[in-house]
């Protein structure tokens, strides 16, 4: 499978819906795409504002551009 999103691309996190949780307020950028985990799912690495980390594909939507 190939990603669903591209580097460079912006993307928000996705609200779980859970007590506490902010979700989709803050805006990220697309680093890195990498490997698929053991269950298949794709990753990426993403830039936030306090540096870099890791997330699933599930977790990302894209963010409309204005």
């Amino acid at each position: 499978m190939t990603h669903k999103f591209k580097i460079g691309q912006r993307v928000c996190r996705v609200q779980l819906g859970l007590p506490g949780d902010k979700g989709g307020g803050e805006v990220f950028e697309i680093l890195r795409l990498m490997p698929e985990d053991q269950t298949g799912e794709r990753s990426y690495r993403i830039r936030t504002e306090a540096g870099e980390r890791a997330i699933r594909e599930s977790e990302l939507v894209a963010v409309n551009r204005l």
